[in-house]
């Protein structure tokens, strides 16, 4: 075996992880898919009649009107359940009250400020399926009055507090478009979204909660409306009782207007393709993409991924909680529509997880009995780095399914998720998709798939996924290739908002016929994905493409490692070299020492071609407010240039200056 193929060998080695958890018996057993078999079954038919499939899957929702066919068209521009009408506020609110459950809760909030409750302890608010149902109708109503009408498009700019889904959901039940900012943004970056949605109105509040500081909501949307002359009216809600300024004939108190609502206002029907949300999206380049999503198929896909990921049921007791914003698309398929439409009690969080303790997330995970608990890789590392106390001090018994989204997960961060929060006995669902993709798109199922670590596993119903090359051809497993979408799916995008080309280019141009995700990944000898990050984290050393996912796996195996971020960097000889930025656990210090000690595991485990050129030591890695690693940004700090990139998500900008100034030893 030559050099070459021994690293290959190594490399791959990283995608063969030898642990495998098989489903626990007793949940298989009961699980909507109970079974590999099942699932191998069930997709093969997915596949082999899409349109019986997901036909078949939309019966589970309430339609006003039928669909004439389930599909008509293909890539780019499929239409899902044409002809038909509906409407999603229906479907997770008015259909469950209609039903007979409207006293049962729909969802339950709580406050970041510890002790802000009645009984001395935090504040929590419940809302049933009638309360939702009559404050989105009083909501929808007054927006109709404040002239938002079918296709307006509202934005909302929040913090997450229940008024964040009554807005959303009142959108959805007027025909209005809603367009919801992150509470992180910058006033340029609502500005901008603004403009490029031609939104007319902005809702938000006086302030959030955030580590038990105010974050200044309105008076950024104040400053947005220096930047644009769109803005005609900002509905503001009382949160923090912060000092703001209320230009009259423009800016509302919430209480003020949902007070001329009418309770009774009905759910619009809506046609199937008509546009239910803009999404934006930060590019490396450019302006942000405003992604379009539809209400038919968009609300089919994330009622039944939520259904069978999570294996949710209802009146069996669960309560799920994703930890998402809800200005995130896992904010809007698994913190709302997926979850709501299922009849299944949904979590929303106002603050940080270390607020006012390392704890918080755990006891609020003890108060409220959460079943199911969906959050980011880069969160349970810091779980994991702030010490194994904080869960254990808690009772968490009641976790039944564990999830992981947003980026890929390290085996050992999700061995350690898996034992030491779910204390062994909870199946882990390492989902993987994208704000484009609506919803799930590789994912194990709880009750049928073995699950490896650090594999999103196989892909979803009905999703036809491949690892291809630049022409469409199917590789073999264990090659690294891109990884495309052969067929169409219900919660795929529609578009970019505003710039068809751009929606082209950037999603159908690069492998003909299919859609591509912008991800590089393999298949393991199982069939197993393994996404190794974007395409442009691939980095290519003097010939060998390398997964920066694979190196940053090594790295934090080593016991000193909590977390690791790995881009490429210029190399005179190379082409590109390996930069890593390493975080340390508590108990270890930065050194030459440790540093030289890091490049030798690399090597150990990967093989010499991996071995980073470049070990940075830090305390902090550069992330957005939804806690993922900004890479870009960080391949200009290892590049030694000034960074002309879009920063708008970024929670932290001292991280970013301190790694510029030089390691921490």
């Amino acid at each position: 075996m030559s050099d070459h193929d021994a690293q290959s060998a190594r490399i791959d080695s990283i995608l063969t992880e030898d642990r495998v958890f098989e489903p626990p018996a007793d949940f298989a057993a009961a699980a909507h898919v109970g079974s590999l078999d099942a699932y191998r079954a069930e997709h093969a038919r997915s596949l082999a009649d899409p349109e019986g499939y997901w036909g078949e899957a939309a019966q589970a929702l309430e339609w006003f009107t039928p669909w004439t066919r389930v599909l008509e068209g293909g890539f780019p521009e499929p239409r899902w359940f044409p002809g038909a009408r509906t409407n999603l506020c229906h479907n997770a609110v008015d259909r469950h009250v209609a039903a007979g459950h409207g006293e049962e809760v729909a969802l339950i909030w709580e406050g970041e400020p510890a002790a802000a409750g009645t009984d001395g302890g935090p504040e929590v608010r419940r809302l049933t399926y009638a309360g939702l149902q009559r404050e989105t109708a009083q909501l929808a109503s007054a927006l109709q009055r404040l002239g938002v009408h079918k296709g307006s498009v509202v934005t909302i700019y929040m913090g997450m507090v229940p008024e964040l889904a009554i807005a959303v959901l009142a959108c959805a039940r007027l025909g209005a478009v809603h367009s919801v900012i992150f509470g992180g943004f910058a006033a340029h970056a609502i500005a901008d979204r603004v403009d490029d949605a031609d939104s007319r109105i902005v809702l938000t509040c006086d302030g959030a909660w955030r580590r038990g500081h105010v974050v200044p909501l309105k008076a950024t949307v104040d400053e947005a409306t220096t930047m644009t002359d769109r803005i005609e009216r900002v509905v503001v809600l009382r949160r923090c009782a912060n000092a703001v300024d209320m230009k009259p004939g423009r800016d509302l108190w919430w209480d003020d207007v949902v007070a001329t609502g009418d309770p009774h206002f009905p759910c619009a029907p809506m046609e199937s393709e008509d546009l239910l949300f803009l999404l934006y999206t930060s590019g490396s380049t450019g302006k942000p993409k405003g992604i379009r999503h539809t209400t038919g198929g968009y609300m089919v896909h994330t009622n039944l991924t939520a259904r069978l990921v999570f294996d949710l049921r209802p009146d069996a007791g669960h309560v799920f909680w994703c930890t998402a914003d809800v200005g995130w698309v896992t904010g809007h398929s698994y913190v709302l529509y997926g979850v709501l439409t299922n009849r299944v009690p949904t979590l929303m969080y106002e603050g940080a997880p270390n607020a006012p303790a390392e704890d918080r997330l755990w006891a609020i995970v003890a108060r409220h009995r959460v079943t199911h608990f969906y959050t980011a890789p880069t969160a349970i590392r810091a779980f994991r780095k702030w010490g194994d106390e904080h869960p254990k001090a808690h009772d968490l018994s009641s976790l039944r399914v564990l999830g992981t989204v947003g980026e890929p997960i390290n085996p050992d961060a999700w061995i350690w998720y898996r034992d030491v929060i779910g204390g062994g006995r909870c199946p882990v669902v390492d989902t993987w998709w994208q704000t484009e993709t609506g919803g799930h798109m590789i994912t194990p199922l709880p009750g049928a798939t073995p699950t490896v670590p650090g594999s999103c596993t196989l892909p979803f119903f009905g999703v036809d996924a491949a690892i291809v090359n630049e022409r469409g051809e199917e590789l073999p497993h264990g090659t690294g290739g891109l990884l495309a979408i052969r067929r169409p799916w219900p919660g795929m995008l529609r578009g970019i908002h505003g710039d068809h080309g751009r929606f082209l280019t950037t999603y159908f141009k690069r492998i003909p016929g299919m859609y591509f995700a912008g991800d590089g990944a393999r298949r393991d000898a199982r069939g197993y994905f393994w996404i190794m990050g974007r395409v442009d984290d691939v980095i290519n050393v003097a010939g060998h493409r390398l997964g920066t996912m694979e190196v940053e796996s090594a790295l934090v195996s080593h016991p000193a490692v909590v977390e690791a971020a790995v881009v490429g960097m210029p190399h005179e000889l190379k082409g590109q070299g390996i930069a890593a930025f390493v975080t340390l656990k508590r108990g270890f210090d930065p050194s030459p020492a440790l540093r030289a000690q890091l490049v030798q595991h690399v090597a150990h485990e990967i093989g010499a071609i991996a071995k980073p050129d470049v070990v940075r030591f830090t305390d902090a890695l550069p992330k957005t407010r939804s806690g993922k690693i900004m890479r870009r940004l960080l391949r200009d700090v290892a590049a030694g240039q000034e960074t002309t990139q879009d920063t708008t998500t970024l929670e932290d900008f001292s991280v970013l200056a301190r790694l510029r100034a030089g390691d921490e030893e």
